[in-house]
């Protein structure tokens, strides 16, 4: 009973260090890399994009995952613009809503991030 007791509490306990980050978008990702999956939403002014990234980690660095996920919502921004031939204004890193989550039992360290893209005028 005793024993019961202390593995049930020690699975609650890992259970509370699991997290997911929040979305900021409802759409159909498409895959980038093994790492990462995207989402364009076209708008008058541009497109947003919306990048989901995620990658097991031994010891949790969430500045190498944030940095690694802006790094590719960046990349598709200039990408996607190169493909339709426009130019784009510069993707401002201030403007990216991220979140981040890690599943402890895992080791999955995950990033979402989002940003509007603007058609250079």
């Amino acid at each position: 009973m005793h024993k019961t007791f202390i593995l049930g509490l020690v699975f609650l306990i890992s259970l509370a260090g699991c997290a997911t980050p929040v979305s900021h978008e409802n759409i159909a990702m498409q895959t980038y890399d093994q790492n990462t999956e995207y989402s364009i939403s076209e708008h008058p002014k541009g497109y947003t994009i919306t990048v989901f990234y995620s990658r097991y980690q031994f010891i949790p660095e969430s500045d190498a995952i944030a940095t690694a996920c802006k790094a590719a919502l960046t990349s598709i921004g200039w990408e996607t613009a190169d493909k339709q031939g426009k130019e784009i204004k510069s993707i401002n890193e201030q403007r990216i809503k991220v979140s981040m989550g890690r599943n402890g039992i895992t080791g999955i360290t995950s990033c979402q991030a989002s940003v509007l893209v603007e058609w250079q005028t």
